[in-house]
């Protein structure tokens, strides 16, 4: 009788951006596949993006078509690795032909954090001084703030983690706006001066999540990843994209959005403005998890009803005039 000759056990090679947040949500991803699967070797490729790339322009004026996701994208496809790790924010909601979002990993949390210059460690957002300058490269934020506080001054910034702080503590901003999520992955958290609860500040679609992307023939791989899912923030997120992917928007739109589950019930709450913060369209809807990517859609037709079309046709026809 012939022996039979196993097959060794399958190298995934998985893809990841270079910069230092994105090493450590890989790895850790890596380390939660490691555990379920001791007999498979994973290995982490890095690449460098566009959006890695250009650090002295401002991301809205660059365009968002998988400024983050793009080359990791074109390694997929082209056999390079086998799946890539990405914030899921960074994710456009639509995405190229043969690949899927195989798994969306448990949360952090999503919010927005104020981070602030030493000289003003005893205020808070709403009692920061007139004409004080804030740090922060997302229109999202930038319309949610000055729609509430027309009285601080708003300034773009670029750069890691680290480069932002640097410029924060040499005075260069008065205080600054970014994810809670990632201050705490970096071991950051104890900058964190102030969480922004969602009525000042709705988060990005997909903040603190992390999407697993992948080919999608690659069955295999995909019941492997779905391991380290998450239901509840796959629920939320998936959400969250529908309505963004209704509303066509990107990091050239200011919309954001706070979602909850209770029980088998998702609350979403979204939000379309304008970049001076001028308009502002807001509503909530409730329904079944069981159809998170209806409720999201359904959200975002009830904005444009209410106004947010004006406010899009605005920022798109803004956009093409450049």
């Amino acid at each position: 009788m012939a022996s039979v000759v196993s097959s060794p056990p399958r190298t995934i090679r998985i893809g990841s951006r270079k910069s230092q947040l994105a090493l450590v949500q890989t790895y850790w991803v890596k380390e939660q596949l490691q555990k379920s699967f001791p007999n498979i070797t994973f290995e982490v490729h890095t690449m460098s993006t566009q959006g890695d790339k250009i650090l002295d322009v401002a991301l809205a004026k660059i365009g968002d078509k998988g400024l983050f996701t793009k080359e990791l994208e074109l390694g997929m496809l082209n056999g390079e690795i086998d799946f890539a790790v990405h914030s899921l924010k960074d994710l456009p909601t639509r995405l190229p032909d043969g690949l899927v979002l195989a798994a969306i990993t448990t949360r952090e949390n999503p919010a927005d954090a104020l981070v602030v210059h030493q000289k003003y460690k005893d205020r808070q957002i709403d009692t920061l001084p007139a004409g004080a300058v804030i740090g922060t490269s997302s229109l999202r934020r930038l319309a949610q703030l000055r729609h509430r506080f027309p009285q601080y001054t708003f300034k773009d910034v670029r750069g890691n983690l680290n480069t932002r702080l640097a410029k924060l503590d040499a005075g260069e901003f008065d205080a600054l706006i970014l994810a809670v999520a990632g201050l705490q992955r970096l071991g950051m958290g104890d900058r964190i001066h102030q969480i922004l609860p969602p009525e000042v500040s709705l988060h990005a679609v997909g903040q603190g999540a992390l999407g697993i992307e992948c080919r999608a023939q690659d069955t295999e791989l995909i019941s492997l990843l779905q391991a380290i899912e998450h239901p509840e923030t796959r629920d939320r997120c998936l959400a969250e994209r529908a309505f963004l992917r209704e509303l066509e928007g990107g990091c050239q739109v200011p919309i954001g959005v706070n979602t909850e589950v209770n029980n088998s019930e998702l609350t979403i709450t979204g939000l379309v403005a304008s970049v001076d913060g001028q308009k502002l369209v807001k509503d909530t809807i409730t329904g079944k998890t069981t159809e998170a990517e209806k409720l999201g859609t359904e959200l975002a037709l009830r904005l444009r009803h209410q106004g947010a079309q004006v406010i899009l046709d605005e920022i798109f026809a803004q956009i093409q005039r450049g």
